[in-house]
């Protein structure tokens, strides 16, 4: 806003009422040219002739009033009695606003209107007598006086809003204000109008008649405002789209240049001092400069501008041939993966072998491993390490949920929104072109109408074809033939079998009670301790508290439920620190229920052998091994009926139902009479009938438990089993020998019948698994039998009756 509205908004002066009396015989008088105002309106004045300065200046010291009036005749620099109109306003001089040789600018009050009587001096400035003149108001009733005040009111804003583009705020402070004689005087000091013109409504002392004139004025000057801002709309109507764009272009192009230059020409030159520092092959780098070369010729506005731009910037982003150095420190190695694994033995040494080949040979092609097995036992944590221990950069790709096939591969540019797959991403986001990469959860990879990622994951896990991969947003092959590729998965059968031969897989199997219990003190622990901020030393848990957090709080084969139960111990400590009240420097078994509440699980026991019919298997679980008890019993009826309870799955039912002809089949070798069948139903029922079961491996446990039913023989004591049989009584082998080597354990099992088969998978388990077990390898179900029961009877055979 301009000066003028400052100064008639800001300044606040009391104006009192001047009396005929205050006057001064010779008042002094200011000559003006072309300009004129009504009291009570702050007026910034610039007095340029040298009386008038003079005259101004003595006023000012004096803190006196000066009568101003206008000149007729705005040539005349030297102005007479005839030369001046004869009514002017009386006025105090405020404040010498600027001061030089050739003009001084003062700022002045209008009092009161008055009369120019005569003039008395020339010298040294004007002198003259006034008199007063006296305003007459007309009664409050008259309606026709407040809407013509209310009219000046809302034209008056009207104007100031326009010319002045004063803020909103002063407007609706204006338009709050009760003074009408203010509004009057600002109205009369914003319209346009002749010097004439002000005089004669200057002159009116009848108020009405003041404000019947004035509002002609005001009138004829919105009609001017109206008529400019039409035409304004008009012109602006009238120019055209191309002449605006090319005037703001123009705009834009001066401002580009006072900054440094055009910013689209910077962007580009940018990229390319960038590509010239790219390890490019030859047909890479002449497929990036055709590229190049059609952005420059794009028009920075041109829709096709910023698509070409986020495609070059993709292959800029990219570490094109650019490697990380391997570190070879097999001793180093070791020492990375040891430190933040406890077991895992299978896949240190594959690293290691790994790393060796690598020294030796300098250069190989990267193997897909695949890491499968529970959850909660450090698989995805494991490549962190690996990265560590191979100098390599680290990315971790999620694979949980993903069912389109564009995320791997990438969409093709002629899309809205395309972009490069997360596998060019991933390289992206590490910088070299060697990283190991994680690819989390693989079997959980979905698949709807938009493709099958498993099957765009073929390429990238082929280490025959990756030296090439092709993704369609990039569209240039890229080698991922150095990335070490690490898979995670909890089981097999969810991944596709063209998938699964391009990847070397590791089993990483749970940890068994003393493994955890190394892993809560060297790593669990500590970890804990520092995030919860609790310093070393002020706080510990023992041993047997350890073991019994893992068997009596937690069920699983990994460690993550173990650290969560840690967290909950350590806020309490935490809080127990920062109020400074007591709690145990170290957590005994006895202190375990008022920090974890009741004991949650039960450790799996052994049921005993008092019952026939009852016998423990082991079975395998996405949490690790569990004991599973397989219960027989036989009732009186008719068309030996066989009822299966339990939850079992269609695979299971199978194993009842095969184990039940072969007693049929074999009841003589079994001594078991023929009519018994005929007589008596055979109910089979697995506890726990909320969890759904279902498997091949618990076939000879159930034939075990129906012949002991038929015979009423004892199991023997301390005894588990597991193994698929044939109709032709072979035993056949069954996975996931270490999970139920370490269910056994915990049962308190001793003895554990497996297939020959298995012999295998029990000789590449640590010696420390199987210490306390022994172990009976058959190859048919009569010699499951033989040993499984004892010759000692619950009760007596079941008879034909």
């Amino acid at each position: 806003m301009d000066d003028y509205a400052n100064l008639q908004m800001e300044i606040i002066i009391e104006n009192k009422p001047i009396t005929q009396e205050e006057l001064e015989f010779e008042q002094a008088i200011l000559p003006m040219k072309n300009m004129m105002f009504f009291p009570g309106i702050p007026t910034p004045i610039n007095v340029e002739r040298s009386k008038s300065i003079k005259l101004v200046k003595e006023i000012h010291k004096k803190d006196g009033i000066i009568g101003v009036f206008c000149q007729k005749d705005i040539n005349e620099n030297d102005p007479c009695f005839d030369d001046l109109f004869p009514v002017g306003v009386i006025a105090r001089v405020i404040n010498i606003m600027q001061e030089d040789e050739e003009r001084t600018t003062v700022l002045l009050l209008g009092i009161n209107r008055i009369r120019l009587e005569s003039i008395s001096s020339q010298e040294p400035y004007l002198k003259g007598k006034v008199s007063l003149l006296t305003d007459i108001y007309p009664p409050k009733s008259d309606k026709e006086y407040k809407e013509q005040l209310k009219t000046i009111k809302e034209i008056t804003l009207k104007m100031l809003s326009e010319k002045l583009a004063l803020p909103d705020f002063m407007l609706e402070s204006l338009r709050r204000s009760k003074d009408s004689t203010y509004l009057v005087n600002l109205a009369f000091s914003t319209v346009d109008a002749t010097a004439e013109q002000k005089q004669e409504v200057l002159a009116i002392n009848d108020m009405k008649e003041q404000l019947n004139k004035l509002l002609l004025l005001i009138d004829h000057d919105v009609q001017l405002l109206e008529i400019k801002a039409s035409i304004r709309r008009k012109t602006q109507i009238d120019i055209n789209k191309q002449q605006r764009e090319y005037f703001l272009q123009q705009e834009m192009k001066n401002i580009q240049e006072a900054l440094g230059g055009n910013i689209h020409d910077i962007e580009i030159k940018k990229i390319k001092e960038k590509a010239a520092k790219m390890k490019f092959t030859p047909e890479q780098r002449s497929v990036f400069e055709n590229e190049l070369q059609k952005l420059e010729r794009l028009h920075p506005h041109s829709p096709d501008y910023s698509t070409q731009m986020s495609y070059i910037q993709c292959i800029i982003a990219l570490p094109w041939n650019s490697y990380t150095q391997d570190n070879f420190n097999l001793k180093r190695a070791k020492k990375v993966l040891d430190k933040d694994h406890f077991g895992l033995e299978k896949v240190k040494e594959r690293i290691i072998e790994h790393l060796a080949v690598l020294k030796l040979k300098g250069d190989m092609k990267s193997p897909i491993i695949c890491l499968y097995g529970p959850p909660g036992i450090g698989k995805t944590s494991l490549g962190k390490s690996i990265a560590e221990t191979l100098n390599r950069k680290y990315v971790r790709m999620s694979l949980g949920g993903l069912h389109d096939e564009a995320e791997i591969r990438g969409h093709r540019r002629t899309y809205i929104g395309a972009m490069p797959g997360r596998i060019i991403q991933s390289i992206q986001k590490a910088g070299s072109s060697n990283p190991v990469v994680i690819l989390d959860e693989i079997d959980k990879v979905g698949h709807d109408y938009k493709g099958d990622p498993s099957a765009a994951l073929l390429e990238v896990l082929d280490p025959e074809q990756n030296v090439a991969f092709h993704d369609n947003y990039l569209d240039i092959d890229f080698d991922l033939s150095k990335i070490l590729f690490i898979a995670t998965a909890n089981a097999l059968n969810t991944i596709s079998q063209p998938l699964l031969d391009r990847m070397e897989l590791i089993e990483v199997s749970g940890y068994i009670l003393e493994e955890k219990v190394e892993i809560a003190r060297k790593h669990l622990i500590p970890n804990q301790l520092e995030i919860h901020g609790i310093p070393q030393g002020k706080f510990d848990i023992s041993q047997k508290a350890i073991i019994t957090l893992i068997e009596s709080y937690t069920r699983e084969s990994g460690v993550r439920e173990l650290n969560k139960k840690l967290a909950k111990i350590m806020r309490k400590i935490a809080r127990a620190i920062a109020e400074k009240t007591e709690y145990p420097k170290k957590l005994e078994v006895e202190d375990l229920f008022s920090y974890m509440g009741a004991v949650e699980y039960f450790k799996d026991k052994y049921e005993g052998n008092e019952y026939a019919g009852l016998v423990t298997g082991l079975a395998w679980t996405a949490v690790g091994g569990e004991i599973l008890f397989v219960e027989t019993s036989l009732s009186r009826g008719k068309g030996s009926k066989l009822t299966l309870t339990g939850n079992l799955g269609d695979v299971m039912k199978e194993s009842a139902v095969l184990s039940l002809e072969y007693i049929k089949a074999h009841a003589s070798q079994l001594n078991i009479p023929v009519g018994v069948f005929e007589k008596w139903n055979v109910h089979v029922h697995v506890p726990e009938g909320a969890i759904p079961k279902d498997g091949p491996s618990a076939g000879i446990t159930i034939i075990t438990s129906m012949v002991s039913a038929f015979t009423q023989r004892k199991v023997r004591p301390n005894l588990a089993m597991t193994g698929e049989m044939t109709l032709r009584g072979k035993v056949l082998l069954v996975g996931g020998i270490k999970e139920k080597i370490l269910a056994a354990k915990r049962a308190g099992i001793k003895d554990v019948i497996l297939s020959k088969e298995n012999k295998r998978n029990i000789d590449e388990i640590n010696a420390m698994y199987l210490k306390g077990l022994q172990f009976h390898y058959v190859d048919d179900i009569m010699e499951v039998l033989d040993f499984a029961l004892l010759n000692e009877k619950v009760q007596q055979p079941l008879a034909i009756v």
